[in-house]
């Protein structure tokens, strides 16, 4: 069986930090909030952190240890 988008997400939150683009390039998610969103109901501790790079401005998520 293929693990899901939110295992992988899961999985790749446990070895450092994840992005939106990330997500699309090594997962093709295209919504990884509504996935962090899922590991948060499953009871999974994450943070979100706002990182700009020049005018934009977008979600970094990462394990509370």
């Amino acid at each position: 069986m293929k693990p899901s988008q939110k295992d992988l997400i899961h999985q790749h939150l446990k070895l450092e930090p994840i992005s939106p683009l990330t997500a699309l390039e090594k997962y093709g998610c295209f919504r990884l909030a509504a996935r962090i969103a899922e590991l948060r109901r499953d009871g999974i501790n994450i943070e979100t952190k706002q990182t700009k790079n020049g005018n934009k401005t977008y979600a970094t998520y990462q394990l509370v240890q």
